[in-house]
């Protein structure tokens, strides 16, 4: 992967932060130029129709990504938009208490939008202490009390991946519904939303896909789509937005019904062009290079490592416990220009496309030896 390190902009040290925000794609200024500025900056037209082609590109490469139709994706400008304007769509929203499922590992703000998109909701919580990536956990709490079933397919903090598709498979059975949060995992992991099955998928393109905040999209299982009636609408979530008559307001058909108001652009052509690169790529190329790396860095540090180390339980960040030199070996990494960051359990390092040896050895030798 050494050429792809060529492709991003990479500032002096070691960029090892790709759980929080990607390095940009050197293309990606021009790509911009052409896609957003030259529309409006030479023609004599509104450049409407520009900027939503690179709309429908997001939707079209997100749908290669993720083996889906780029009809049932929806920007959306956070993932706790998105998860908002999805459960106050449903029939149940509002009529009855909905019971939902989720992990005190699950990032907060999914938390804080499910208690906030209804009225009438009880939220229960699978501990933190429990393993995630266990399947009996989850047959554990899954039953027909349970009406929503939250599940990350990355826990951020402790590096595990959840077993979605047995989860989905369980909830399934139980009658429940199924919402998958991939912020972690897109680009990095590979995901089929079809053989997933879900209700809801949402996800954003800030991290692993290097694509810049703002650039968010909800996923809704073609089954349900129709039965949901998002409350938060405006002239983009009409099925002829150009219709203009302001009696009669019919749902778009497809998962653009989520869309709302005047859309944002500029996020979703930065991301466009981003999601093709790792479409190009291959997603399952970064995951076989992130893996190298991880599994280099567990042999160099076994003592310090505590996430998973197997590629299906593992994702694609690597949780570090340096226990009472936490401190001390996270001022070193700082002075070295080696950039990471620390949640609960420990110091996060995540290897991408643009990171090598060098750059776990780089860590590896700070850590030991200061």
């Amino acid at each position: 992967m050494t050429a792809y390190k060529e492709d991003f902009h990479l500032a002096s040290g070691h960029y090892l932060l790709s759980h929080s925000v990607g390095r940009m794609l050197k293309t990606a200024q021009t790509d911009f130029v052409e896609q957003f500025m030259l529309p409006w900056q030479q023609q004599n037209q509104e450049p409407w129709q520009q900027w939503l082609g690179g709309i429908e590109r997001f939707t079209a490469i997100l749908a290669e990504l993720l083996h889906s139709e780029a009809r049932l994706f929806c920007p959306q400008t956070n993932l706790s938009s998105g998860l908002t304007k999805w459960a106050m769509s449903l029939p149940e929203s509002g009529i009855r208490k909905v019971r939902v499922l989720m992990s005190e590992q699950d990032f907060p703000s999914m938390g804080f939008a499910l208690q906030n998109a209804l009225d009438n909701i009880d939220i229960v919580y699978i501990p933190e202490s429990l393993n995630m990536h266990d399947p009996a956990v989850w047959q554990q709490y899954i039953d027909d009390k349970i009406d929503w079933v939250f599940v990350s397919h990355v826990y951020s903090n402790s590096g595990q991946q959840a077993p979605v598709s047995q989860i989905i498979h369980y909830a399934k059975q139980h009658g429940c519904r199924t919402i998958v949060d991939i912020a972690q995992s897109l680009s990095v992991l590979p995901i089929n939303l079809s053989e997933w099955d879900a209700d809801c998928v949402i996800g954003s393109c800030v991290k692993w896909s290097c694509a810049g905040p703002g650039a968010g999209f909800i996923w809704v299982n073609k089954t349900i789509l129709p039965y949901c009636e998002p409350k938060d609408v405006g002239w983009f979530s009409h099925q002829n937005p150009f219709e203009f008559d302001i009696h009669h307001f019919e749902p778009n058909e497809s998962a653009l019904r989520f869309w709302g108001g005047t859309p944002s652009v500029a996020p979703y052509i930065y991301a466009g062009h981003s999601l093709g690169y790792f479409a190009a790529v291959g997603v399952k190329a970064v995951r076989e290079h992130n893996f190298g790396l991880l599994t280099k860095l567990q042999a160099a540090l076994p003592e310090f490592y505590r996430s998973p180390i197997q590629e299906d339980t593992c994702s694609g960040t690597a949780i570090l416990d340096f226990g009472p030199y936490h401190d001390e070996i996270k001022a070193r990494l700082k002075r070295a220009s080696i950039a990471v960051d620390n949640r609960r359990y420990g110091i996060r390092v995540s290897p991408h496309v643009y990171n090598d040896q060098e750059d776990i050895e780089a860590l590896v030798e700070v850590v030991k030896n200061g």
